[in-house]
């Protein structure tokens, strides 16, 4: 899928660099050559009412393309036909066939300005008082200078294609990078949710078959029931965590911002954990400042707390001090929680808050799905604030940073 994606985006590219590039040269070829046919045709027009019978070198054209001349020459008809020749050039002039093939030319085209490709000129016809004028312009240099500029647009063409072609890879890795790094996450998201799906499954299947077996007596019955069910709420509240993330990350469950009493709503929080925090001897301690106000979600806030001190009551050792603190700083409302606890490094600090993770894979109390910090990351992140974690002294430390309003 992401090759398929990044061979579109390079298409793209390069199809609106193909494009511009032939916009651009063309546009220079277009105007460059209309630029050097209206400068031969003001100078033929200047020669065509002031001819200037001038000396000039006899030569029959030469078949070097890419020799630049420059010649003008006039010729003169007459009422009766009489051709007289002036100017000079590589054209001899005292020829009367070629002079003659030459008039004869331009009638056969009957056009005021013209070329006639077979002797590379330009012509301009002027009627005259006895007659008419035909000024011959050679243009073998313009289309010289066409040809140069045409090779030299390729080259530069060739080239800059090569670099925007390079550059359009590079571009198509940077880009699909998020995407790659999504379908990354995605992939590890389903596996996990399935493995954390699969071993309640296999208890709760285990269990149903063991109930079909009547050779266990109704204690062993009433055991496997209460596995089953146990292993269903696990279940459940897994699938409720998975469904809250996915409200949450296609904003199908809009926050409800009002003015609310942080203060107040932490301290009224903190009192149905007292007695868990007492069951596990860890020793409660508030420092709440009075009076902030933020502008939140009531219930969603509530339940960033609950899962900042449910995590405390799992992982924080037991018979310490578990200290819960607000204050302000600035402008900014900063809820902490601290605790004694196995020392998290700089990396888990980090990765603590991604879907599934675990500081130990290998610890679990059967209960915990590493779902928790990412919904209040989610939610968080909801209200504009921030969160992460601190570790230092064995002390591991949850913030929460949330704007205040006044």
């Amino acid at each position: 899928m992401l090759k398929k994606l990044r061979i579109k985006f390079i298409i793209v590219i390069m199809s609106v660099v193909t494009v511009l590039f032939a916009v651009i040269f063309g546009g220079i070829l277009h105007f460059t050559k209309q630029n050097m046919e209206h400068e031969s045709v003001q100078m033929m027009r200047a020669m065509a009412f002031k001819p200037m019978n001038m000396p000039a070198p006899i030569e029959m054209p030469d078949d070097n393309k890419s020799k630049m001349r420059l010649p003008f020459f006039t010729l003169m008809i007459d009422n009766n036909g009489e051709i007289n020749a002036f100017g000079g050039g590589y054209y001899d002039l005292t020829d009367k066939e070629l002079l003659q093939e030459l008039a004869d030319a331009v009638d056969e085209q009957d056009k005021q300005i013209g070329t006639i490709a077979k002797y590379d000129l330009r012509y301009l016809v002027t009627d005259q008082l006895n007659g008419r004028s035909i000024v011959f312009a050679d243009i073998s240099s313009e289309r010289t200078m066409l040809n140069g500029l045409i090779r030299n647009c390729i080259i530069v063409g060739l080239i800059g294609y090569a670099l925007f072609f390079i550059i359009s890879l590079l571009l198509a890795k940077w880009v699909t990078k998020p995407v790659e790094k999504t379908l990354n996450e995605q992939k590890q998201f389903i596996a996990d949710a399935s493995h954390e799906l699969k071993t309640p499954l296999t208890v709760i299947m285990t269990n149903a078959e063991m109930l079909e077996d009547k050779g266990y007596s109704e204690n062993d019955r009433g055991v496997f029931t209460k596995n089953i069910l146990s292993m269903s709420k696990r279940m459940r509240g897994l699938v409720e965590s998975l469904l809250e993330l996915a409200r949450m990350d296609n904003r199908t469950s809009a926050a409800d911002m009002k003015i609310l009493d942080l203060s107040k709503l932490i301290s009224d929080g903190i009192l149905p954990f007292e007695p868990l925090f007492f069951e596990k001897s860890l020793e409660l301690e508030t420092d709440i400042e009075s009076g902030i106000t933020v502008e939140g979600d009531k219930n969603k806030l509530r339940q960033v707390l609950s899962i900042l001190l449910d995590n405390a009551l799992k992982y924080y050792t037991p018979a310490h001090v578990i200290n819960i603190s607000l204050m302000r700083k600035g402008m900014n409302a900063v809820l902490s929680v601290s605790g004694k606890g196995d020392p998290l490094s700089k990396a888990d600090c980090k990765n603590i808050f991604k879907r599934f993770y675990r500081v130990d894979q290998a610890r679990t109390d059967g209960e915990s799905y590493g779902l928790g910090l990412s919904i209040a990351e989610s939610i968080v992140n909801e209200h504009g604030g921030r969160i992460w974690a601190e570790s230092e002294n064995e002390f591991n430390i949850f913030y929460v940073s949330l704007n205040i309003k006044k």
